[in-house]
């Protein structure tokens, strides 16, 4: 009975400590590509930083110091200020 009690209080602190911030954490970042909006300021999982020319169904056009990028919107990050924050 004790080695059922201990095994359930570790799944529960696994729950808590690494499961469930997952899961908050894919939900904002879902939310915020859901939110791109012409205008805004994105950096990529590759770490390209643009700014939103045009947002389509799954994918964005950033332009770049470089030139325009047409990119899906899962490969968009975060915006340059939440990398500031962190």
């Amino acid at each position: 009975m004790q080695q059922i009690v201990m095994l359930a209080l570790i799944l529960v602190v696994f729950y808590m400590f690494m499961i469930r911030p997952q899961m908050k954490k894919q939900k904002e970042l879902k939310k915020f590509r859901e939110n791109l909006k012409v205008g805004d300021k994105v950096v990529t999982i590759g770490g390209i930083h643009g700014k939103i020319l045009e947002v389509a169904e799954s994918t964005i056009l950033i332009a770049t110091d470089s030139g325009k990028i047409r990119l899906e919107k899962s490969a968009v990050s975060n915006s340059p200020e939440d990398q500031l924050q962190k």
